[in-house]
């Protein structure tokens, strides 16, 4: 088990975020409390129905019928503050964010490797493998998998002197059927156009979600209580952004509406109008 899991966690939960506008804006300013308190954080969030896109995303082609397909379906979207691909969120994925100081996870491996004993520790008995499933969206080196189909990616964003090491896990509903959403957006988005970075040619069939290959009923809220459990974390016992980080968490909001101006026009006015929290 690793050392860290025996340590105190405070617990952020994904009430505490309503938009994905917040939940990348507090990640960034937990990093920065974090990397000065040595504290630990572990933070839950859940958006629905969102599409988030990474920054290679935003220069697609034909960025706006991308858009466009996704606004049809019924997805929201916004372009992230890191890199990697775009991801469909809904009320079946949770999100988890490990919040640390630098000197505890020095090297990139260490932080990825860290998430991946949380995951092996609350899926007992689960043969979990860490390696790049191509086909997938968002594809990357810690992509999770069992029996060769994606269920969860994991993700790093290093600010200051502080690490938020991110799962992205898909839990419940049709992994294929979000890929097929994905692969969708690509279609329109990119069409035939050639470009300098490579786009992923998504195949449905090699992603699932745990429910389909543990033949489980999971709900996000289970998996989310095995994770508690594994840091003997008290999910009545939440941890708040104190008030003279409140400043600070708006200009990261703000950072994030101002990254998103081009691709969401006026879609922000009457949500963040007024306070961003």
């Amino acid at each position: 088990m690793n050392k860290l899991f025996n340590e105190q966690w405070d617990y952020i939960p994904a009430s505490e975020t309503a938009h994905p506008y917040h939940s990348f804006a507090i990640d960034d300013v937990l990093q920065e409390i974090a990397g000065g308190d040595e504290s630990l954080k572990f933070r839950a969030w859940v958006h629905d129905p969102f599409v988030i896109l990474g920054l290679h995303d935003a220069r697609l082609p034909h960025l706006e019928d991308g858009l466009s397909y996704l606004s049809s379906i019924g997805y929201d979207y916004i372009v992230r503050n890191s890199g990697g691909l775009g991801v469909v969120l809904d009320d079946g994925i949770l999100n988890i964010s490990l919040i640390m100081e630098r000197d505890k996870a020095p090297l990139i491996d260490e932080g990825y490797d860290l998430m991946l004993d949380l995951v092996d520790a609350a899926l007992d008995g689960a043969d979990v493998k860490a390696y790049e499933i191509h086909g997938s969206y968002c594809p990357g080196s810690y992509d999770l998998s069992i029996d060769g189909k994606k269920f969860a990616g994991v993700s790093q964003r290093r600010i200051k002197n502080g690490v938020a090491v991110q799962i992205y896990l898909s839990v419940s509903g049709s992994g294929a059927d979000r890929a097929e959403i994905m692969k969708e957006f690509y279609r329109h988005a990119k069409k035939d156009a050639e470009t300098k970075f490579d786009y992923p040619l998504i195949q449905p069939e090699v992603m699932a979600s745990l429910n389909e290959l543990l033949d489980k009923n999971w709900t996000v809220e289970d998996i989310l209580n095995k994770f508690l459990n594994v840091l003997d974390i008290d999910p009545e016992n939440t941890y708040h952004l104190q008030p003279e980080y409140a400043d600070k968490y708006e200009q990261y909001i703000q950072r994030m509406i101002k990254r998103n101006e081009k691709i969401r026009a006026n879609k922000d006015l009457d949500i963040f109008s007024h306070n961003s929290q």
